[in-house]
């Protein structure tokens, strides 16, 4: 059975959606006052409620649709995050050099693409696993490949190199992405004289690792 659907979520109600990561951290606090803090997972997990981009009765007909062929929570897909889908920050274009992906030791050709966030204090590298089909630029020590010097699978995010670069130099990579996600419900309950009110119906979703 085929987990994820490579399919995006409709783009016109996930620019209305609202969301974005958040962290599980553990904290007790000592007989002194001080705090221990644990993080229990190391990577951010990020959620959604689609329903207040739904405005139409078109649009609702659309998301019905589209949860009916994931089979609600069964089937994995792809979602834009209007705040958060570049290598660089949104009213950019992404370029080669954005994103440090891996450094070259004479032998490793694939390499995963990541997105880093924060500065040189705790900087957090996720993991891309959906970018766009097309919108990958690679680059090895400033230089841009072109041709078949390097490609990048949109299913996976890994790169392929032609060559394996040599060691110590920078890989790095800009691209345009989508987030893995499914519905965090297995029932899409609607109001439709609550709807016809201006109220927004509930369409959770949650992050997965596809």
């Amino acid at each position: 059975m085929q987990e994820f659907h490579e399919v995006r979520f409709p783009f016109a109600v996930a620019l209305g959606a609202r969301g974005g990561p958040g962290r599980v951290t553990e904290i007790v606090t000592l007989a002194s006052g001080r705090e221990h803090r644990n993080a229990r997972h190391a990577g951010s997990r990020r959620r959604y409620d689609a329903g207040l981009g739904i405005r139409t009765l078109d649009a609702l007909h659309e998301v019905v649709g589209f949860f009916e062929e994931r089979r609600g929570r069964l089937h994995g897909f792809r979602f834009r995050d209007a705040v958060d889908w570049k290598s660089c920050p949104p009213l950019r274009e992404p370029a080669a050099g954005d994103q440090r992906i891996g450094t070259g030791d004479g032998a490793t050709r694939v390499f995963p693409l990541v997105k880093a966030y924060g500065g040189a204090h705790a900087p957090y590298a996720r993991p891309i696993a959906k970018p766009v089909a097309g919108t990958v630029r690679i680059a090895v020590d400033g230089v841009e490949l072109t041709g078949i010097g390097g490609s990048c699978d949109p299913v996976t995010g890994l790169v392929t190199l032609a060559a394996a670069p040599k060691a110590g130099a920078a890989v790095t990579a800009g691209f345009c992405f989508d987030v893995p996600v499914r519905f965090d419900t297995d029932e899409l309950l609607f109001d439709l004289s609550a709807f016809g009110a201006g109220e927004a119906p509930n369409v959770p979703l949650i992050e997965i690792v596809p």
